[in-house]
């Protein structure tokens, strides 16, 4: 979660593309030049660990567009397959 939120940070698409689950990666990620992100808060955990294949994170992220200051809430789902985690969906979260 932090590794992403981090390439999001540095508009780092490569990396994004790459943790993101095959089977709901898009082909092509555009992200808005003007949006800068300026934090990450995880909320909630579940599952995730050591020996677990799936788990998920809900999060709040802070950002700066065109001069506002937005917040965004989700609750995001991982898995890990051959070792490694990917990013396979996200639901927004009323605040």
């Amino acid at each position: 979660m932090r590794s992403r939120f981090s390439a999001y940070v540095r508009g780092d698409t490569s990396y994004l593309l790459r943790t993101w689950h095959p089977t709901t990666r898009p082909k092509v990620l555009a992200l808005d030049p003007s949006q800068h992100w300026v934090r990450l808060e995880v909320l909630a955990t579940s599952a995730g660990g050591v020996f677990d294949t799936a788990g998920t994170v809900e999060f709040r992220v802070s950002c700066r567009h065109r001069g506002r200051l937005k917040a965004l809430r989700e609750r995001s789902s991982f898995v890990r397959e051959g070792g490694r985690w990917f990013y396979l969906a996200g639901v927004p979260v009323p605040d």
